[in-house]
């Protein structure tokens, strides 16, 4: 769950949802966070990563930096990780780091930075037996999974959407 904090990680991966992740940072904006977005490079590809540099104040990292060159990223109060497919859970699970997307996952998960993540992954690749392991070992390592049946939908294109409000509801504590 996203704590009080002031510089929230969003970490996408290529579903149909991160079509829309502009408006999940604008609700994070609203809230006075600041945002880093974190793309896997397929995701990278499908968005306008200019347009969304901009909005955040922050670098859009999608690549990894060279040895000389400063980390352009604050350090983290939160994480969300959405959407996560397939691919991303299951190899962030294995602790394969062949992105930058999953090697700040990597670098997170277990080190006390709220970590919540937001499955986008089709109800056959649910079912493939690596998928509810990795689930269960991430959530093991802290990880909380928010239940996609909560936040997700089809949008009148037919692609999976994600009610972004909902996100960030679930997301945060509730009020002491």
């Amino acid at each position: 769950m996203i704590e009080a904090g002031r510089c929230v990680y969003v970490v996408v991966s290529a579903a149909p949802p991160v079509l829309n992740i502009a408006e999940f940072v604008g609700l994070l904006h609203d809230l006075r966070r600041q945002v880093c977005l974190i793309a896997t490079p397929t995701a990278a590809s499908w968005i306008d990563l200019d347009q969304l540099g901009a909005s955040t104040g922050c670098l859009v990292r999608t690549r990894p930096r060279l040895p000389r060159e400063a980390d352009s990223l604050p350090e983290a109060d939160a994480v969300v990780v959405a959407p996560a497919t397939f691919n991303t859970i299951n190899k962030w699970a294995a602790g394969i780091n062949d992105t930058t997307a999953l090697g700040v996952l990597n670098e997170l998960l277990g080190v006390g930075v709220p970590i919540t993540v937001v499955p986008c992954v089709k109800a056959s690749l649910r079912k493939h037996p690596a998928y509810a392991g990795s689930v269960e070992r991430l959530s093991g390592a802290g990880a909380v999974f928010l239940d996609p049946h909560s936040v997700a939908s089809r949008g009148d294109d037919g692609l999976a959407a994600f009610d972004w409000p909902e996100v960030l509801r679930l997301s945060m504590p509730s009020p002491p």
